[in-house]
Parts: structure tokens; sequence; C-alpha cells
């Protein structure tokens, strides 16, 4: 059981990224399938979507995405995509 709650707290993402792909992309699907090792392909999501993403984030949340938020391709992970998350300015 430790086990399982830490790997949940592994696979854990950031609201934000969550809100944005739900709210913002329209990702239909429930919240609780979202992990670290989900692609965006696999919810349907191309190239253009992930600058979407990219660009909602900034706006929305005020915050400046590194680079390598920018080399996102639809199999990235929301994982890596977190890490982007992670080191915002």
């Amino acid at each position: 059981m430790r086990q399982a709650a830490e790997d949940a707290a592994e696979s854990a993402l950031p609201k934000e990224l969550v809100a944005l792909l739900t709210g913002h992309l329209n990702v239909e699907a429930d919240v609780d399938e979202l992990c670290d090792r989900t692609t965006f392909e696999s919810l349907g999501l191309d190239s253009l979507s992930l600058m979407e993403l990219v660009v909602a984030a900034e706006e929305e949340y005020g915050i400046v995405l590194p680079e390598s938020a920018l080399d996102l391709r639809p199999s990235s992970t929301l994982g890596q995509a977190a890490q982007a998350f992670e080191h915002a300015r």
C-alpha cells in the first residue's frame, strides 16, 4: 500500500496542467486516468494543440515556460510537460 501512495505522488500532475488539458483543450479523459506516462498523442492532441497549451499556460498563469516546453511533441508525455511547468518562471 505504501508503494501505491509513492507511485501516486510521483505521477501527480500539476493541477494547472490538468486544468488546461481538460478545460482549454477539451481533453475528454477522466482526471484519474491522466498520469505522467500518458502521451499527448493518446489524448488526441497534435503539434498545434501543444503550442496552444504553451500559449494558454503562459496567458492563464502568467508564467514563461522554458525552451524545453517548445520541444514537446505528440509523443511526449504529460510527465515531460509537468517538468516544464516546474521550471516555469
